[in-house]
């Protein structure tokens, strides 16, 4: 089955992990339509000529056309905060990745939310392990 999905990292301060959000993005692709294709561009982001209302409609319809979230949320992001809240309240299935080894720590609010029933999960990756934490988190759909 082919799902609509959001991809959700840190714009402002994510740059240098450009190339592995790329390659998320590729793996996200064996599973459906990614609507935020474009964040793994650097160059496209700051082509984009958008003011912020515009790329807030934007995201939000997005958001509510997708089926899933995926938020790598290793650096951290207001709006990558306020995209999984956003996505909560749709009732959105949400997986939140996380790289350990960064040495940052994720928001006690994310890796809490897991916990209170929701549909968001959290995962600690390496990027080897992603097409199986992929594979589990579509399967569940």
């Amino acid at each position: 089955m082919s799902h609509n999905i959001y991809f959700a990292r840190s714009i402002c301060g994510g740059c240098n992990d450009s190339e592995l959000y790329s390659r998320i993005i590729q793996q996200l692709k064996q599973y459906g339509h990614v609507f935020t294709e474009h964040v793994a561009d650097p160059q496209r982001e700051k082509d984009v000529k958008m003011d912020d209302k515009g790329i807030h409609d934007g995201d939000m319809e997005w958001l509510h056309k997708s089926d899933a979230v995926v938020a790598e949320c290793t650096t951290p992001s207001l709006g990558v905060g306020y995209e999984i809240g956003r996505a909560v309240a749709l009732n959105k299935k949400i997986l939140c990745l996380f790289r350990p080894e960064s040495g940052k720590r994720l928001s006690a609010m994310i890796r809490g939310a897991e916990a209170d029933g929701s549909s968001l999960t959290c995962k600690d990756y390496k990027e080897e392990e992603l097409p199986e934490i992929l594979k589990t988190f579509f399967a569940s759909l």
